[in-house]
C-alpha cells in the first residue's frame, strides 16, 4: 500500500475498479482540505455510481478510511467522482435545500427531510448557511439521520 493518503485512496479505488472489471482510469487532485479521485470511464460509470449513488458513496468511505489509516491527527476530506455524478447531485441537492427552506418559512414550522449520508447532510447545510431566515441540523441515527429546516421568525410568509 502506497504511504501518501492521496495514492492510497487512488489505490483503493484502482483496486475496486479492477475487481468489478471495469475499465476505467483513477485521476488525483489534491488541496489543502480536499482529496478528489476522478473516476474516468463514462461506459461504466452506471455500475461504479449504483443505485442512488450508494457504491460511489460506499467507495468514498473506503476510500477515506485506508487514505488515513494509522495517520492520527491528519484528516482531509476524501471524494470520489464519476461522470460528473457529484456535481449532478450537488444542483439537486441545493433544489431540495431551497425547497425545504421555502416550505419551512410558508407554514412556519420545521420541515424534515429524507434520510441523507453525512456527505450530503453537509451539503444541504453549508447551501442553507448563508441565509438568515431559516436554520439547520441534523436528527437521529445513522442510517436514517436527517437533516430539519427551521424557520427563524414564527410568521408563516406569503408564497
Amino acid at each position: 500500500m502506497p504511504d501518501r493518503p492521496a495514492d492510497r485512496a487512488v489505490a483503493v479505488v484502482e483496486r475496486t475498479l479492477a475487481a468489478l472489471e471495469v475499465g476505467g482510469r483513477a485521476r488525483v487532485s489534491e488541496t489543502d482540505q480536499e482529496i478528489e479521485v476522478l473516476v474516468e470511464d463514462e461506459d461504466d460509470s452506471a455500475l461504479l455510481i449504483g443505485k442512488h449513488g450508494a457504491t460511489i458513496d460506499a467507495l468514498q468511505h473506503v476510500a477515506s478510511r485506508v487514505a488515513f489509516r494509522g495517520r492520527e491527527g491528519e484528516r482531509k476530506r476524501v471524494v470520489i467522482d464519476a461522470a460528473g455524478y457529484r456535481e449532478r447531485r450537488q444542483a439537486a441537492l441545493e433544489r431540495t435545500a431551497e425547497r425545504a427552506a421555502d416550505e419551512a418559512l410558508s407554514f412556519g414550522r420545521a420541515v424534515e427531510l429524507d434520510p441523507m449520508s453525512s456527505f450530503e447532510r453537509r451539503v444541504v447545510h453549508n447551501h442553507l448557511a448563508e441565509r438568515s431566515d431559516v436554520a439547520t441540523h441534523s436528527e437521529g441515527d445513522e442510517p436514517d439521520r436527517r437533516l430539519v429546516v427551521t424557520p427563524q421568525r414564527g410568521d408563516p410568509q406569503p408564497r
